[in-house]
């Protein structure tokens, strides 16, 4: 026999008013969530990896080589002929 509640049924966890208002404007049962603030704890990752690239990125193209290399790249494509 199951113990469910129907759709749209608040959970038997939920007694007193506010928390059953609470819970019916969430879409929340009272029980924690084990995936409950990963998507921001992926979007720090993904932030902390891209600031790390970008400080790469700043360093390897202030080296003079890279610099000259593209120099000679937009050079070559603006010159005429």
């Amino acid at each position: 026999m199951s113990t469910s509640n129907p759709p749209g049924a608040l959970p038997s966890s939920v007694s007193r008013p506010h928390e059953r208002i609470v819970a019916r404007l969430t879409g929340s049962d009272g029980a924690q969530d084990p995936e409950e603030g990963l998507a921001t704890a992926e979007y720090a990752i993904a932030t902390v990896a891209a600031a790390g690239f970008a400080g790469l990125l700043i360093v390897v193209l202030k080296s003079g080589e890279v610099r000259e290399l593209l120099m000679g790249i937009v050079s070559s494509a603006l010159s005429l002929g």
